[in-house]
C-alpha cells in the first residue's frame, strides 16, 4: 500500500527557474491527488495536503483543478475510467453468474493490490462526514446507487434469456451484489488478505441462484 512519503517521492516537482512559473504535469498530479483521496477520505484529505503531495501551491491547484470539490470530481472520473474500468467490463460476460464471478474476483485482486490503497474510493471516501462534505457524500450514494442500477439491468435481461429463474429479483440480487462487493472492501481495508477475501466470494457464488 502507497504511504503519503512514496507518493510525495512519486512527482518531487523539478528545481522552479528564477522569474518563471511553476510548470507541473496535471495528469500525474490528478493520479496522486486521487491516491491521496482513495487513501484518507474526501474530508481526511486537507488542502494542505494535497499541496505537499503535489508539489505546487494552492492558486496553481485552484487555476488548473477548481476548488476541493471539483478536484475531487475531476480524480473521481479518473478512477472510474481507470483503475475501476473493469465494472463496466465484466457486465458483457455471457451469463449472469460469469458477471458476479467476474466482477466480485477482479475486485478482490483490485482491493489487494500492494501499490495502491485499500478498498474502493466509491465506496468508502465519504461513508460518514461533517455537513460541509455533504454534498460530495450525496454524489458518491448516487454513483453507487448507479452501480447497482446497472446490475439489475443486466441480471433483468439474464432472465429474459432464461439465464436466470423468472421469478428472481434484479434489484435484490443487485443490492446483494453491492452488499458483498462494499463488505470486501471494508475488510480489505481492515486487513484481509486476498485469500480471506476469495473465501468470501467462493461462498456468495455458492448462494447465487
Amino acid at each position: 500500500m502507497q504511504t503519503e512519503e512514496t507518493i510525495k517521492e512519486s512527482i518531487k516537482p523539478p528545481v522552479k527557474p528564477r522569474g518563471r512559473p511553476l510548470a507541473f504535469n496535471q495528469e500525474k498530479a490528478l493520479d496522486v491527488a486521487m491516491q491521496l483521496f482513495w487513501a484518507h477520505g474526501y474530508e481526511g484529505t486537507s488542502m494542505a495536503e494535497l499541496t505537499d503531495a503535489l508539489g505546487i501551491n494552492k492558486p496553481s491547484i485552484y487555476a488548473a483543478f477548481g476548488n476541493k470539490e471539483q478536484l475531487f470530481r475531476k480524480a473521481l472520473a479518473r478512477y472510474i475510467v481507470g483503475p475501476v474500468a473493469f465494472v463496466t467490463e465484466v457486465k458483457n460476460a455471457p451469463t449472469a453468474h460469469q458477471v458476479v464471478e467476474g466482477f466480485l474476483k477482479q475486485a478482490v485482486e483490485f482491493f489487494s493490490n500492494q501499490s495502491t490503497p485499500n478498498g474502493c474510493l466509491i465506496v468508502q471516501a465519504a461513508l460518514t462526514c461533517g455537513q460541509s462534505s455533504s454534498v460530495i457524500q450525496q454524489e458518491l450514494i448516487t454513483y453507487r446507487k448507479r452501480f447497482e442500477e446497472a446490475f439489475a439491468a443486466r441480471f433483468e435481461l439474464a432472465k429474459v434469456q432464461g439465464d436466470l429463474p423468472h421469478d428472481a429479483d434484479a434489484n435484490a440480487l443487485a443490492k446483494y451484489l453491492a452488499t458483498i462487493h462494499q463488505g470486501l472492501s471494508v475488510q480489505a481495508t481492515s486487513g484481509a488478505t486476498k485469500q480471506e477475501l476469495l473465501a468470501v466470494v467462493e461462498i456468495a457464488l455458492k448462494n447465487w441462484p
